[in-house]
């Protein structure tokens, strides 16, 4: 897409810090991270979200992110790392080309990524598993 952001950096329009790249996906830092060493992992091909996403390579994605996510931790020397991926704008999406967040977390690092969890009764949980329940 000729205004996508990351088209953009995979064409090689728009310079990256690149670490590494194959026919498929190219991994870059973050130019605006959530802390040191944050990395995005992004997909060659223009598709917008997981929804759009083959299923294929999508699992060759997240194979690569914990080959990445390894040597991140041993380089780095991290512990903890949080791996984040938003489709929509609620969801906090703000690039519409998929990609995957690999972000370092350090002790005190002050970084808060978190949700306020639901309490919800039994009976809710499996109304919800029954509208899931599938066999694929």
């Amino acid at each position: 897409m000729s205004d996508c952001i990351f088209c953009k950096i995979v064409s090689g329009e728009f310079g990256s810090a690149t670490i590494y790249e194959n026919d498929e996906f190219k991994v870059i830092l973050d130019r605006f991270p959530a802390n040191e060493g944050h990395v995005l992992i992004l997909v060659k091909e223009h598709v917008a979200n997981i929804f759009e996403i083959d299923p294929d390579k999508a699992g060759r994605l997240f194979r690569l992110a914990a080959i990445i996510a390894r040597e991140m931790k041993a380089r780095l020397g991290f512990d903890h790392m949080n791996v984040m991926q938003n489709n929509g704008t609620v969801a906090g999406q703000t690039v519409f080309h998929f990609h995957l967040h690999l972000i370092p977390r350090y002790e005190n690092d002050g970084i808060t990524i978190a949700y306020k969890p639901m309490d919800l009764t039994d009976e809710q949980i499996e109304d919800m598993r029954k509208k899931l329940e599938m066999s694929l």
